[in-house]
């Protein structure tokens, strides 16, 4: 098992899920790999994930290590969690459209559109060293924005054996059923859509859809699994009782986007963004995770966000490995199951997993408002991948006028300018045009963003 990102905080819970199915997956060895400003945090997770494995009584060996090619040969399977530029790089994706009054947010608007340019050529270095090293391996993806990471893994480096996951179906599926008196294995449900942009329509056991009875649920307060970093806003129930499905939460910034976008301003002139709050977060579990007697996942970890998103790629490995054929919600090609996308691209659907990997599951036709909103989206994703693979900057200014949380016009160039010098780092393939805009005396505006490079790897 290799983990790429291996110093992540997420780590604990990813090494829960492996004891917790040690019947399922005879593993022996475990790399977790990370980058030399990530060595502190792979030294402290590692030690903490030996303690977990050694509490369960276990003789898994655990491997650290910075040299990505020595994990990744002769591997079974490769799960990446990493985050180009830490944590810093994701302050600049909030706090710089802030700056614009604009939204900032990790997969959302320009924020994500830049995290897509800064992971994309990572991920596709790295699957061409697996082609070389374990061209056997299955890659389980959970980077962000996962769905535009996979299709980039599929289109640009024609790899089929890989999974995208996502933990917000994950947390739908264990929120929902109580709110209606069910179990989950009482329960069908169909996902269908593209990674952050999703809905899902529910059946009980005797065949009888149950979508409005949660809806109706959601209505009376009952809590159906909001993930920690959207601010909680409701859905007009009009709309939601019209298209008669559940809509990620992540469709706030879009059907609520006003609202959305002020609690966001609010968060940035406080100096609250989430990328800010995170950071604290993480200081305090990786203090935790310094605890020498500490060999359990801390329940502060489901405070970073981000929960259940390890156990999930667990689950797809052991279903894999096992040919369980396990009900899961996965970023995979089409295939048919969305008749309003193309077949030969990637979307977020319910699939079956097994040793084939991911059989997804027929969804059939959305309605003309979801069809539009989920053409536009897809079709920006492909924009956002073959600029960040290419390095085309009128590739990236298109990606930045189709989203629908950039106005278009010449704020919307400025922000893209400016996010290019500040991300120059992590952003070779653009590096002729960032260069060209810094001899033009574009800099970055924002205090805290201007200064974060000085503080990586302290926190």
């Amino acid at each position: 098992m290799v983990t790429i990102g291996g110093g992540s905080s997420y780590t604990p819970e990813l090494i829960e899920g492996y004891i917790k199915r040690q019947a399922q997956l005879p593993i022996k060895e475990i790399w977790l790999v990370d980058i030399l400003e990530g060595e502190k945090k792979l030294a402290i997770v590692g030690a903490m994930a030996k303690r977990m494995i050694k509490a369960a009584g276990l003789d898994w060996t655990v491997h650290l290590t910075l040299d990505r090619r020595a994990a990744l040969k002769d591997a079974d399977f490769v799960s990446t969690q990493f985050r180009v530029g830490l944590l810093e790089a994701r302050v600049k994706d909030e706090r710089i459209p802030g700056s614009y009054g604009l939204l900032g947010q990790e997969t959302n608007g320009a924020g994500g559109i830049f995290k897509a340019f800064r992971t994309i050529p990572v991920i596709l270095d790295i699957v061409e060293e697996m082609k070389t090293l374990c061209p056997e391996a299955w890659l389980i993806n959970f980077t962000n924005p996962s769905g535009m990471i996979t299709e980039a893994i599929q289109q640009y480096a024609k790899w089929r054996k890989v999974i995208g996951l996502c933990n917000v179906p994950v947390m739908a599926m264990i929120n929902e059923p109580p709110t209606i008196g069910k179990e989950l294995k009482d329960l069908t449900y169909k996902f269908a859509g593209i990674d952050h942009f999703h809905w899902h329509r529910v059946w009980d056991n005797t065949g009888k859809e149950v979508t409005m009875a949660i809806i109706k649920q959601m209505y009376a307060g009952k809590d159906a699994g909001l993930p920690k970093n959207i601010f909680d806003v409701q859905f007009f129930p009009e709309q939601v009782e019209q298209m008669k499905m559940i809509p990620c939460g992540y469709h706030r910034y879009y059907y609520r986007q006003t609202e959305m976008l002020e609690h966001s301003l609010v968060e940035y002139k406080e100096n609250k963004t989430r990328a800010q709050e995170v950071m604290k977060i993480e200081h305090e579990l990786f203090t935790l995770y310094q605890d020498a007697e500490l060999d359990y996942k801390p329940k502060q970890l489901a405070e970073r966000g981000g929960a259940h998103y390890s156990d999930a790629a667990c689950e797809a490995i052991a279903a894999i490995y096992a040919d369980k054929k396990t009900h899961m919600v996965v970023s995979t090609l089409n295939q048919g199951a969305l008749p309003d996308l193309p077949s030969d691209h990637t979307v977020e659907v319910s699939a079956q997993i097994g040793a084939a990997g991911a059989i997804p599951l027929t969804f059939g036709h959305f309605e003309p408002a979801e069809r539009g909103w989920i053409q536009l989206m897809k079709n920006m994703e492909l924009v956002i991948d073959q600029a960040a693979v290419t390095g085309d900057y009128g590739l990236a200014l298109q990606a930045f006028i189709m989203n629908p949380l950039i106005p278009s016009g010449e704020k919307s160039k400025q922000l893209l300018d400016e996010m290019l010098v500040a991300n120059k780092r992590y952003l070779p393939q653009f590096a002729h045009k960032i260069t060209e805009l810094e001899k033009q005396g574009v800099t970055v505006h924002d205090q805290v963003a201007a200064t974060i490079d000085d503080q990586l790897g302290v926190i």
